[in-house]
């Protein structure tokens, strides 16, 4: 079965093809980073208008790349939410009317499914159960999973996402957009022993988030400092830094530790982060536990998650009817199993 993914959810247009005997043929993403930029966040309704310019052309250019023609193609995957509504109506329309054109089916994805997917992906892939720590700009959650469409939701954040509180302490420091890939670079000139930030919520029990404190304390240090020069705010961004990653890591030893598993898969944009990768291997090794990411250019959003998905509830039996809707809003707890 060969799949086209469809991803549009946000500021990052992903396109890719799965097939079930030969894995991923081909991929394309377009990000709309430049595009943003001068704005210092994501315009929703220019992020739309992107995607409606961007994704046939990128279409196009991985059926070329896979050696495919569109009648080859043998089912339609789409993201349905969450995400911006605008941008998911992008994709979801294009899909749609892509497998009615084609006669094949089309699916609907749960974004975050998608990423906690990902690693699938790879030439070691997790096997089933497994914790997941999926770590973004709108959400940091773990969950227990226990196959596709078993999720079982063990702890959320209570405000800010971890990537969301990285992007806003990032521009209290004056750092450009996106801001949490700036603010790691800038990270790793910070003396680690300068300043030190609490770990939220490690000391009561449970597997609960919380990040927004972390962002005021970045501000309060900040404007605390007489002079906050380069060295300064580099020394700041280290120690938010170190108190996500922590943060994350003590949260996710205890996942495992309560659960009694011993595979984590970590994904989602975050997980891309030098730092946190290091900490959590150096967590479960005394586990005896092992750490699954993606690789890292399919840590951000892209489609070759969403094909992936897409196959695997294809493959179920599971189809959309030919209306299609999206989700700005959308717990992955309540993404059912597939039915076979």
């Amino acid at each position: 079965m060969r799949v086209i993914g469809l991803e549009t959810s946000c500021d990052e247009t992903g396109v890719a093809v799965y097939d079930s005997a030969r894995g991923l043929l081909a991929h394309a993403l377009y990000s709309q980073v430049s595009l943003h930029e001068e704005y210092g966040g994501v315009v929703p309704e220019l992020a739309s208008r992107d995607h409606v310019r961007k994704t046939l052309p990128l279409l196009r250019q991985v059926l070329a790349e896979a050696g495919l023609r569109r009648t080859d193609i043998d089912g339609v995957a789409y993201t349905a939410g969450p995400g911006l509504i605008g941008a998911l109506l992008v994709g979801a329309a294009i899909g749609r009317s892509l497998a009615w054109a084609l006669g094949v089916p089309a699916v609907a994805v749960h974004h975050m499914e998608g990423h906690l997917l990902a690693p699938m992906l790879e030439e070691n892939p997790p096997a089933f159960p497994f914790v997941a720590l999926l770590v973004s700009g709108g959400h940091t959650q773990l969950m227990r999973v226990d196959g596709v469409g078993q999720y079982a939701l063990l702890g959320d954040t209570l405000d800010d996402a971890a990537g969301e509180a990285f992007d806003k302490t990032a521009k209290l420091l004056g750092l450009g957009y996106p801001g949490g890939p700036a603010l790691a670079r800038l990270a790793e000139r910070g003396d680690p022993a300068r300043f030190h930030f609490t770990r939220p919520m490690v000391n009561r029990p449970g597997l609960e988030f919380s990040f927004s404190g972390l962002k005021t304390h970045a501000l309060t240090t900040l404007r605390a400092e007489p002079l906050a020069d380069e060295q300064t705010r580099a020394d700041i961004a280290r120690a938010f830094e170190d108190a996500v990653v922590d943060t994350l890591a003590i949260k996710c030893r205890r996942a495992l530790e309560q659960t009694g598993l011993t595979r984590l898969v970590v994904a989602g944009g975050v997980s891309a982060n030098r730092r946190l990768r290091e900490r959590l291997d150096d967590m479960a090794r005394p586990l005896a536990a092992a750490v699954y990411y993606p690789r890292l250019e399919f840590c951000t959003d892209n489609g070759a998650m969403i094909a992936y998905a897409g196959y695997q509830r294809l493959r179920a039996g599971q189809t959309e009817p030919l209306a299609f809707t999206a989700w700005p809003r959308w717990p992955l707890s309540e993404v059912a199993a597939p039915s076979a």
